[in-house]
């Protein structure tokens, strides 16, 4: 078996093992590994933003999971997207720029996360970031990440703003400023008509380091810790097993799914179900894979009387051609944008001290969106989702098999709590207020799903338990704490073993009202200091 030496070892090239990458070689003086069990990210349509429709299901890059038959939504499974792939889930996802509330990371800390609130995260935010609108108190120029207007905004996106201003909605010019509350524009992670993810902002420019070694194509099959101190992985690179040394640390990058599964497979994690996987118990730690936390969403599709929706585009080789032609002559047009464009954040009850819904518009509909892929419906039409931020659902990661090639089992919860249930129907409510707006006439809209006679609380309980669907925001899996119950300390190491860190959107104590890949990012950009610091 061959065997290599490195100060640093990243398992996982997502959002933030890319991060940790490019940071922890960057001064030249200790070598890193980075070992991504996908490919690198050749595929087009990862790069042309409108692409990403054609990867929700691809698993040449997408480990295509699928969750556990969820009591609260009739035994559906749900569908879930995850990168395998350089850049991780930021090269599948939807490319939307959103930090959360400043409130969460305070809550963080009043959880007992010192040093993780607001004022002591706002410095790697700016840090990461590049802001087309430039450098002020809250955003930062220069960074790997640039954050963008839309570089094209479907007329019926525009329409959404207007519904918002007649449904009495405050604008908001900035959702990452002092407060989220309101209607405005989505920024995205896209520069030139291009996608910037993680692997392209920070792992492109550091690749050709001679301390910096990626290996692709390399599935980690255990932590190999020896008296409670990570001292490497095992891995195999295609069918051959290989063996990495780790002189300072292994930090675990793999995501609120693949990081828990590994701590598991490596003896890491409750100690009667590593045990009944016949699976050595290293250290007992039983919240391993718990505190799993999504937001959630439903959809109300409409037909318009218009043919410029996103499904007429999807439908029309012409109307395609004609894009494609423009994106490659200006890089401009339909597809140097990820057609996400306007939203908004508000509240489900009046009581609530801050928004927990998020509001959005997609300018088209998908008559299927699952593990078979994205199909458009075959009319013109559309589609305008709440999504619930703040979710009381908690669930589990755990282990299906001990092949570390097997699927991990996920457990989601959703909406076995009456309040979330509340707010979604609130969300519902909303969407159809600003489909009732005025502004709306020209387009002749109908809604078609679920359709207006679905009116009671018990239908519109019926109907999400039916349709709705994870918002693909995992995380919480290896919670933060200054407890001892938590998965890992404030500074991400794990407890009971040294020498090992895990370092992404598994380490949220609760989840933020947002997007999780801006936090992401910033999460392994503080990791990285708090690492760099340690030496």
């Amino acid at each position: 078996m061959e065997i290599e030496s490195f100060d640093y070892i990243v398992v996982g090239a997502g959002s933030a093992g890319c991060v940790l990458a490019a940071r922890l070689s960057e001064a030249g003086r200790h070598s890193v590994l980075l070992v991504e069990a996908g490919g690198a990210d050749t595929n087009p349509f990862i790069h042309i933003p409108m692409g990403y429709p054609r990867l929700f299901a691809d698993t040449r890059i997408n480990w295509a999971y699928e969750s556990e038959p969820e009591p609260g939504l009739g035994n559906r499974t749900l569908f879930q997207p995850r990168g395998k792939v350089l850049g991780g889930t930021s090269s599948i996802n939807g490319m939307v720029y959103i930090r959360g509330q400043r409130e969460d990371y305070d809550e963080w800390a009043e959880q007992g996360c010192v040093g993780w609130d607001w004022q002591s995260v706002l410095p790697y935010f700016r840090k990461a970031e590049d802001q087309v609108r430039g450098a002020d108190d809250a955003h930062g120029v220069g960074g790997p990440v640039p954050v963008t207007e839309p570089a094209y905004v479907w007329p019926i996106a525009k329409t959404f703003l207007e519904a918002c201003r007649q449904s009495g909605l405050s604008h908001n010019a900035d959702f990452n400023g002092p407060s989220q509350e309101g209607y405005g524009f989505y920024q995205s992670t896209i520069r030139r008509g291009r996608r910037m993810s993680a692997a392209a902002s920070y792992l492109a420019p550091a690749r050709h380091r001679h301390n910096l070694k990626i290996r692709t194509r390399a599935l980690v099959t255990r932590v190999v810790v020896e008296n409670r101190r990570a001292r490497g992985i095992e891995y195999r690179l295609g069918t051959e097993p290989r063996l990495a040394n780790a002189l300072r640390e292994v930090i675990l990058a793999g995501g609120a799914f693949n990081s828990p599964q590994l701590l598991l497979l490596s003896g890491i994690g409750p100690a009667g179900e590593i045990r009944s996987h016949d699976l050595p118990v290293v250290c007992d730690l039983p919240d391993v894979g718990r505190n799993l936390q999504d937001h959630f969403q439903t959809s109300l599709v409409y037909r318009c009387g218009h043919g410029r929706t996103l499904n007429d585009f999807a439908r029309s080789p012409i109307r395609q051609g004609i894009a494609l032609a423009r994106y490659l002559a200006t890089g401009g047009g339909p597809l140097a944008a990820n057609g996400l464009a306007t939203a908004a954040f508000v509240r489900s009850s009046p009581d609530l001290p801050r928004p927990d819904l998020n509001l959005y518009i997609n300018p088209g509909s998908a008559a299927q969106r699952g593990r078979d892929g994205v199909a458009p419906d075959t009319f013109s039409g559309f589609t305008m989702s709440p999504v619930h931020m703040t979710p009381k659902a908690r669930g589990s990661v755990r282990l299906r098999s001990p092949e570390p090639h097997d699927a991990p089992s996920i457990s989601f919860g959703f909406l076995q709590h009456e309040d979330d249930v509340a707010a979604l129907i609130s969300g519902m409510r909303w969407i159809r207020r600003l489909a009732a707006q005025p502004c709306w006439a020209p387009w002749r809209i109908e809604e078609v799903t679920p359709g207006l006679p679905v009116e009671s609380e018990r239908d519109l309980v019926s109907d999400l338990r039916r349709r709705a669907f994870s918002n693909m925001h995992a995380a919480g899996t290896c919670r933060m704490g200054a407890d001892s119950g938590s998965v890992v300390d404030l500074a991400l190491r794990v407890r009971g073993i040294e020498a090992l860190r895990v370092v992404d959107a598994s380490v949220m104590p609760r989840l933020i009202n947002g997007n999780t890949n801006a936090p992401t990012i910033m999460i392994a950009e503080k990791a990285a200091d708090m690492i760099r610091n340690s030496v």
